[in-house]
């Protein structure tokens, strides 16, 4: 879809595209929009008769988005094999960069019951290579304010903004915390590795042309800038419990176990047990669904995106399918069921 020009910004882009050397053979009048995220950024696509595919991506990420980070950590996981997007030129005062193009399809418009395996697996067998990679020191760690702070989201945004909750009564109070204690100390128990921190099927770009049935090529890793030193379960239980798709428990506790043995062999932290693995995975998934309610909220009424509050149904089903498999987190699951006002089916108990 074309864009238009009666915006600053992308006017702005525009004559920096323009002021790049003629070597790059850009047709700047080519430029189209590509996608948008919940963040500030935003991605176009530029003809290129001398790129792979014929095009590049431009990234429109304003200050005080990320482009500094996003460029280190596309070294990073270059480095470790992935298959990301390069660098062809920046301008980080302004916050543009020009990327080679992974393609147009994402593991959302192609995924389906013939070929969700292989393609789930080949993005699990990409997240090993990452995670093996890790060493600390390098990356921001996600810590314990780390986890309060996103964890706080759900009650400000969601419970109080959203559903007009009264964050001051001291039963939701004791109710919140004796969830939110547990999981961060969950979270912390786990082994840390690098995270991609949204490693997700929208954010994984399907090369199906050279799929066979014998390989399934990597995934195209995109909108890495968030990356942290954490839970080494938090990506791959993202993987599997995303806003846009969700999966029958048996394939996923198939993959699960998958990546867990050759997580083992290759010699990943993972615990020995997978129950215990999974019990980890369970727990560092929700305190992902909480935040992730309340951060579709805050986009609702603080950024004014409203679309991504229906996708919280899912996010809730998550939630509360979690909170009932276990003991500790049964204050979660009434309060989950008081403001929803319905029931969830109970799966698999470790």
């Amino acid at each position: 879809m074309p864009v238009s020009l009666a915006d600053p910004r992308l006017e702005q882009l525009t004559i920096w595209l323009s002021d790049l050397p003629d070597s790059l053979y850009l047709s700047v009048d080519s430029l189209e929009s590509a996608s948008a995220d919940a963040s500030g950024r935003r991605y176009f696509r530029v003809a290129c008769p001398t790129a792979d595919g014929g095009s590049l991506i431009v990234m429109d990420a304003p200050p005080p988005e990320k482009c500094r980070e996003f460029i280190e950590i596309a070294g990073l996981m270059d480095g470790a094999g992935l298959r990301v997007p390069q660098i062809v030129a920046a301008d980080l005062e302004q916050g543009f960069i020009l990327l080679s193009d992974l393609g147009r399809q994402t593991y959302i418009d192609v995924l389906n019951a013939d070929n969700g395996q292989a393609l789930m697996l080949a993005a699990l067998d990409t997240l090993t290579d990452w995670q093996l990679a890790s060493r600390p020191g390098v990356l921001p760690v996600y810590d314990a304010a780390f986890l309060r702070r996103e964890l706080d989201l759900f009650p400000e945004w969601y419970l109080g903004r959203h559903l007009g909750r009264d964050l001051t009564d001291p039963a939701l109070r004791a109710t919140l915390e004796s969830v939110f204690e547990p999981l961060i100390r969950s979270a912390l128990a786990q082994p840390q590795v690098y995270m991609h921190r949204d490693f997700m099927p929208r954010n994984l770009m399907a090369e199906m042309s050279a799929m066979t049935a014998q390989s399934t090529p990597k995934p195209g890793v995109l909108d890495f800038q968030d990356a942290v030193y954490g839970p080494i379960g938090y990506d791959v239980i993202s993987l599997f419990r995303d806003a846009l798709i969700s999966w029958d428990e048996d394939f996923e506790l198939d993959c699960l176990v998958r990546y867990w043995q050759r997580a083992r062999r290759l010699g990943l932290p993972v615990r020995d047990d997978f129950a215990e693995f999974y019990r980890e995975l369970e727990w560092m998934g929700l305190q992902r669904h909480l935040k992730i309610l309340g951060l579709f909220a805050r986009l609702w009424y603080r950024d004014g995106k409203p679309r991504y509050l229906a996708d919280t149904p899912r996010f809730i089903g998550y939630a509360r399918k979690v909170a009932l498999r276990y003991r500790e987190l049964a204050p979660l699951a009434r309060l989950l069921d008081a403001i929803e006002g319905r029931a969830a089916e109970v799966g698999y108990t470790f």
